[in-house]
């Protein structure tokens, strides 16, 4: 008897320790039904009418094209030298002293040429300039198409006549190749800088990359696009 009364309560223990899991399957089945989701809303900022295109394209597709194939005597359109893309590359040592330096210069290039900048960093380390490998030294970014024409439609017609002294730029800064280097050593004749808002005074180096094979036709291609060379 003494044994049938310890072995009741422990019955009634997993009795008890059960009921849970059984009622608790009735509420899981009773659980309401999900309503279906309603279809998103159309955004409203989003352009109804696609972007045009830069006024340098469709000026180089009228008038530079038919210009250089009448000069040089191609056969096919496609042989006509083109813009292929422009590299901008601004170099910052003062990054060894103050970190903060690079973030202002990769703002400032974001600015220049409306899109987002790419960290370049050392390639080996230098003691005589404090600099380690893989360190961040600077920044370039490199513009294609639309941005391309923009860029240089920017460059020519409203930076390089701010430049102060300007008497044209090198005529023979080419490297043989048909691309041409341009060195600029203030980024305020930008309009997109704000000269009460920036740190320092930077420079940076534009390269222009073109589908052309001789210097020849290089120049003429620019010259097309009446970029200011010495004469």
């Amino acid at each position: 008897m003494a044994k049938d009364k310890d072995h009741k309560p422990e019955a009634k223990g997993k009795g008890e320790q059960k009921a849970p899991q059984k009622t608790a399957q009735p509420h899981a089945q009773a659980q309401p039904k999900k309503e279906p989701k309603a279809a998103p809303a159309p955004k409203a900022d989003e352009p109804k009418i696609p972007a045009p295109p830069a006024r340098l394209a469709v000026y180089y597709r009228e008038k530079v094209v038919p210009e250089l194939t009448q000069k040089f005597g191609y056969k096919s359109a496609m042989q006509v030298p083109r813009l292929r893309k422009i590299t901008l590359n601004m170099g910052v040592g003062e990054t060894t002293s103050d970190k903060k330096v690079l973030d202002n210069a990769v703002a400032d290039m974001a600015k220049i040429a409306g899109q987002k900048p790419v960290v370049t960093k050392s390639r080996k380390s230098i003691a005589n300039f404090k600099i380690r490998a893989n360190f961040p030294i600077g920044c370039m970014v490199t513009l294609r198409g639309a941005r391309m024409y923009e860029f240089l439609d920017r460059l020519v017609n409203i930076a390089i006549p701010r430049i102060r002294d300007f008497r044209g730029v090198s005529n023979r800064a080419f490297d043989g190749r048909g691309n041409y280097s341009l060195g600029i050593k203030e980024q305020i004749i930008f309009p997109e800088i704000e000269y009460d808002k920036i740190d320092a005074i930077r420079g940076m180096n534009i390269a222009i990359t073109t589908t052309a094979r001789t210097d020849e036709e290089a120049r003429a291609l620019l010259g097309a696009f009446r970029f200011p060379f010495k004469h």
